[in-house]
């Protein structure tokens, strides 16, 4: 992807892990994904761990979404087609937009990693109140996957010819 002479924005991110297994201790995808963040040089504001419940997530991603400054959320865990995950159900109905490009994007790049099982991810993203959420599987191969091909692009303002920088509230 091309990058223009725009200026980088840091952005403000909350990361939500969801796992009936992990405890904060063990959260080695949560602990990536903020690590890569604020190596890219944007803003961790918050970060949670919760159970697998669609509510539960509900709920804490309802919070980011409502506060005036998170701009950026990104999920991790509870994407799989198990019958106990439920993350898909529990953000669906939040966006005001679904970014649909994004769960074929990251299953055609999950490919490489697992074969055929990537058509078990239910990865999706979206928009709610100008904050773009995003949702991957909860392995840190996963996330690193997510983050590195496509979503660290996307929270670059200067990422060619488009990024989601613009569409995002301003704190």
């Amino acid at each position: 992807m091309a990058k223009s002479t725009a200026e980088f924005i840091p952005l403000n991110v909350a990361v939500l892990t969801v796992s009936d297994s992990r405890d904060a201790a063990e959260d080695t995808s949560g602990d990536y994904l903020r690590e890569a963040l604020a190596e890219a040089g944007h803003q961790v504001l918050d970060h949670a761990l919760v159970k697998d419940n669609r509510y539960r997530i509900r709920a804490v991603v309802s919070s980011w979404i409502a506060s005036a400054d998170v701009q950026v959320v990104i999920v991790n865990g509870g994407t799989g087609f198990n019958s106990k995950n439920s993350t898909p159900e529990a953000l669906l109905p939040l966006f005001d937009r679904e970014i649909d490009g994004f769960g074929e994007l990251f299953r055609m790049v999950s490919w490489e990693d697992v074969g055929s099982a990537t058509i078990q991810s239910r990865a999706v993203a979206g928009m709610a109140n100008q904050t773009v959420i995003f949702a991957v599987p909860g392995s840190t191969r996963a996330c690193q996957s997510a983050w590195e091909s496509i979503i660290r692009e996307q929270l670059d303002a200067r990422t060619r010819p488009c990024n989601f920088v613009s569409h995002l509230k301003k704190p």
